[in-house]
């Protein structure tokens, strides 16, 4: 099986700025898409950035030009710089991985889910 494992939430107040990292872990074979979702309180969880085994980013309009996502392959981990932060930007956040192939499962990938890290922008 994979884990991921968050860190670098926390509480910071409007302005200012936070730096996520997502650490996978297992009998990974392959990585592909690596991403953020977030879930405001009262909301749906919504997708805020993506990035490809190529690199390749995408971003919900609301966090695009405020947060950056990148990873490391070679870490196997994926980082959500957030610069800008409001409030509205208060939710906890998900790394997600989808169509990992692992040892357990070589031919056919996988989705798995962090537990998520608690972001908190005060006024």
């Amino acid at each position: 099986q994979v884990q991921l494992v968050e860190s670098g939430g926390g509480l910071v107040q409007t302005g200012g700025s936070l730096r996520l990292s997502c650490v996978a872990s297992g009998n990974i074979l392959s990585l592909n898409v690596m991403g953020w979702y977030r879930q405001a309180p009262g909301k749906q969880r919504e997708l805020a950035a993506t990035i490809t085994s190529d690199s390749n980013t995408a971003y919900t309009a609301s966090v695009k030009g405020r947060f950056t996502i990148s990873r490391d392959n070679a870490k196997k981990t994926v980082y959500l710089q957030m610069n800008s932060l409001t409030p509205e930007d208060t939710a906890v956040y998900y790394c997600y991985t989808g169509g990992v192939r692992t040892l357990e499962s070589r031919f056919r990938g996988n989705d798995y889910w962090g537990q998520g890290t608690q972001v908190t922008v005060s006024s």
